[in-house]
């Protein structure tokens, strides 16, 4: 089984439009939510994204409020990997051996966590940041752009039962 893990400025893309955000959401919308990963802390980063954006004049109060019930929807669906000691500690350890913001270290470190707990998953990692997604790859990921990556469900090899 392959789980997709949505790292922010990925799951931004599923609640305002921007580039990648067709091929992500058609994604989304072809696999199992208990397939589908986010760090605890992705829902307050986007919301945090959402309020910069409606500041700005970006976008309009109105598609705010429609964007954050979107966000409290879909967030409540998604498997959410709680910001606990250890997602804390690969965070750290990624801060001493890469370039990454602390707020992209605790998205990977929670991916990391994650594959830990689901051996035998692969776990994608999925981001629209090069340096996040650089990193992912040094750490063994599957790393996807949405912006750029064509984004289709990893199709399971057909067991074929025993005689």
């Amino acid at each position: 089984m392959n789980c997709y893990f949505l790292e922010s400025t990925a799951f931004a893309k599923l609640f305002v439009q921007e580039p990648g955000t067709e091929s992500l959401i058609r994604l989304m919308e072809s696999i199992e939510d208990n397939r589908k990963l986010i760090a605890a802390s992705a829902p307050l980063e986007v919301y945090a994204a959402i309020r910069r954006r409606e500041r700005a004049g970006d976008i309009s109060a109105v598609n705010a409020a429609g964007a954050f019930e979107i966000l409290r929807i879909e967030a409540a669906r998604m498997v959410q990997e709680p910001l606990n000691p250890a997602v804390l500690e690969a965070a750290r350890q990624l801060l001493d051996r890469s370039r990454l913001r602390w707020t992209d270290a605790l998205q990977l470190g929670a991916a990391m966590v994650a594959r830990e707990m689901f051996r035998g998953t692969e776990i994608l990692f999925i981001s629209a940041s090069l340096m996040l997604l650089e990193a992912a790859r040094a750490e063994g990921f599957q790393a996807l752009n949405p912006e750029i990556d064509v984004l289709e469900p990893v199709k399971q090899a057909a067991t074929v039962p025993s005689p």
